[in-house]
């Protein structure tokens, strides 16, 4: 999931007009990155092979704002961006947090304190996205 979601992000950079969007999603890149370390690495402690099969709500997520783009006038592309990152974030919360329950649930603590640094990261993005979205529905009600 994790890095499918990398593979988005280098293309949401590129569809966003807007700067600080840009810099957010780079910004989030180097975050992903660590997220899809850190995984790996939970793996590696239980001993797993990593699993690279592709995630159909992120795939999903993509599709659909790849369509609405599409669709959409200039004006609003960033606000069809940031509503696709706002859902992914949620997904991944979601994720996280039953992944943690889990570790948990197996006795394994390290296991669930790095899986608790990604869902920390994801909530902050979260937040970040929103935070974005609410700032250009205010820059466009201003206009």
């Amino acid at each position: 999931m994790e890095r499918e979601i990398l593979h988005m992000l280098d293309e949401l950079i590129e569809e966003s007009r807007d700067e600080q969007v840009k810099q957010a999603f780079r910004a989030h890149q180097t975050e992903t990155r660590g997220h899809v370390q850190r995984l790996e690495e939970v793996f590696r402690l239980f001993g797993w092979e990593v699993d690279d099969s592709p995630c159909l709500t992120i795939k999903a997520i993509e599709k659909e704002g790849k369509a609405n783009i599409k669709k959409a006038d200039d004006s609003i592309v960033d606000s069809i961006i940031l509503q696709g990152a706002m859902e992914t974030k949620h997904h991944e919360i979601a994720f996280y947090e039953n992944l943690i329950i889990h570790a948990q649930a197996l006795g394994r603590q390290d296991a669930a304190e790095l899986l608790q640094r990604n869902l920390d990261e994801e909530r902050q993005a979260l937040e970040k996205v929103t935070g974005l979205a609410r700032q250009l529905a205010g820059a466009k009600q201003a206009v």
